[in-house]
């Protein structure tokens, strides 16, 4: 079996900006998953922690909002050429607008499924 080429960015989103982000995801996920080589596309909120509490007790439910809210993204391709061709359409329609809603640009780690 091949290992796919995938992208898991950190998005540090400002608390006032939830609800324009979470549309922008609903907006962005359409034309990312229809990407040549697209294989699955997931986003999800951080909501939870396991600072402070025992091993095998359940995940703390967090309570506030320090500096920003965390959204990460998991994007998978069959190819990293693939990949190239559909990083640069997300830069050029989604990138000025995201970063509108964020405290730092985000941060992207690439690699091979293992």
């Amino acid at each position: 079996m091949e290992k796919t080429f995938t992208e898991m960015k950190l998005f540090q989103v400002k608390p006032d900006k939830l609800e324009q982000f979470e549309a922008k995801i609903e907006e962005m996920s359409a034309n990312q998953l229809s990407c040549e080589g697209c294989l699955s596309l997931k986003y999800f909120k951080r909501f939870y922690t396991i600072d402070g509490i025992e091993p095998g007790q359940p995940p703390r439910e967090l309570t506030r909002i320090v500096k920003c809210v965390k959204y990460y993204s998991f994007w998978e391709f069959d190819t990293k050429e693939n990949y190239g061709k559909a990083i640069r359409v997300f830069f050029d329609h989604y990138n000025k607008d995201l970063q509108k809603l964020l405290i730092a640009p985000f941060d992207i780690n690439l690699g091979y499924l293992i």
